[in-house]
């Protein structure tokens, strides 16, 4: 969840910043993807640095635990650097869109089995809390990429 709170923080303070006068961050899309692109940037970054911490939250019918851990983080990463280059965000945020529904199933998993990984509460609520999030997620790339939600263009 600290991914949802980081990139809900982000977001504001670039829209904060954009409402202040900052010309660049004036579109709200913009700003939803450089908080998104930041917590996914960060968790990217911490699962190649520590992808022990999340062997536990791997289910046990996927292989190659420890690879599918490197994969991942490098397309968080990928995801993050694309949501903010022009010509890659609608297709940075599908893929991003794509992989929270890919991993809402380990994420149950997490749930259902209750886990003790470093660095995340103990609580099982926390983990079924954090299933309610994945929509969010998958709604706020689609739309900070331009996927849905797009205006109508105005008669001249």
């Amino acid at each position: 969840m600290l991914f949802v709170f980081m990139m809900l923080a982000v977001a504001a303070l670039a829209a904060l910043l954009g409402r202040l006068g900052v010309p660049s961050l004036k579109d709200t899309r913009l700003a939803m993807r450089i908080g998104m692109s930041t917590g996914f940037f960060f968790v990217g970054t911490d699962h190649l640095l520590t992808p022990e911490r999340y062997l536990p939250m791997m289910p046990p019918y996927i292989p190659f635990h420890g690879e599918v851990i490197f994969f991942t983080g490098l397309c968080e990463i990928a995801g993050a650097i694309g949501l903010l280059t022009p010509r890659l965000k609608e297709l940075a945020a599908m893929m991003l869109a794509l992989y929270a529904v890919a991993v809402f199933p380990a994420n149950v998993h997490n749930a259902m089995n209750g886990l003790s990984v470093a660095g995340l509460p103990e609580a099982n609520l926390y983990y079924w809390a954090r299933l309610f999030f994945q929509p969010l997620i998958i709604w706020w790339a689609l739309y900070a990429g331009g996927l849905i939600g797009k205006r109508a263009p105005q008669a001249a």
